[in-house]
């Protein structure tokens, strides 16, 4: 009697171990994984890398565009190319290069009522190779339509005739015409160096030496 219960027994918990078994098996099987949510709209639609776009007039080399890398993101009311990498526009007049942007970033914004922004930002650096101009500034906007480039941020521009720096410059899109809005502590270079004018301290016409000792020389009674 006690080993049929013994048996009886000895079954019964061998039935148990196997429910518990199948019962653990179904209960990993059947287990989802939860991750983080994805935000779909937060990813580029596009991707691009060695961007290179060149624009030509008549035949000729008018504009040149070079970034690493381009990413295109869309949204219910806009989108916008962003260049993550560098950014480098090249400007030509006649064929010749004259004018080129740098930055460490840009972005290209295309509204949905058709209008368009272009803002390069990080380290820009425009370039006036005709007239010899630099001008740095840390954020820049273009408007296409009115063909012009402006910025609020601190600016400094250098060239043959002279260092200006200040707030907020606008100028056409070649950087040929560009104007410091509110300018301070500039120097001017006036007929080869011979003259500086500095808005904080004027230091005149450089002298010739040998101009200088003769005009110091006193004079003897005969004149010479």
């Amino acid at each position: 009697m006690f080993g049929n219960l013994r048996h009886i027994a000895e079954s019964a918990a061998a039935r148990l171990w196997v429910a518990a078994a199948f019962a653990l098996l179904v209960a990993c099987s059947t287990k989802t994984e939860v991750t983080d949510q994805i935000d779909i709209s937060a990813a580029p639609r596009q991707v691009g890398d060695s961007i290179l776009a060149i624009q030509s007039v008549n035949g000729e080399q008018s504009l040149r565009v070079e970034a690493p890398r381009m990413e295109k993101y869309e949204f219910d009311t806009l989108s916008y190319e962003l260049f993550p990498a560098g950014f480098d526009v090249f400007s030509y007049k006649d064929g010749n290069l004259e004018t080129s942007i740098r930055a460490k970033k840009a972005r290209h914004t295309v509204h949905k009522d058709k209008s368009e922004t272009w803002e390069v930002f990080g380290n820009v650096v425009i370039t006036n190779y005709i007239n010899g101009q630099v001008l740095k500034t840390d954020t820049l906007y273009w408007d296409r339509y009115e063909h012009k480039i402006f910025t609020n941020c601190y600016v400094e521009m250098s060239s043959p005739q002279g260092f200006m720096q200040g707030y907020g410059m606008e100028s056409d899109e070649q950087a040929r015409n560009a104007e410091i809005l509110r300018p301070f502590d500039s120097f001017t270079r006036i007929a080869e160096d011979s003259l500086y004018v500095d808005t904080a301290n004027f230091i005149g016409p450089i002298l010739d030496p040998a101009k200088i000792n003769a005009d110091l020389k006193v004079k003897g009674k005969d004149g010479k």
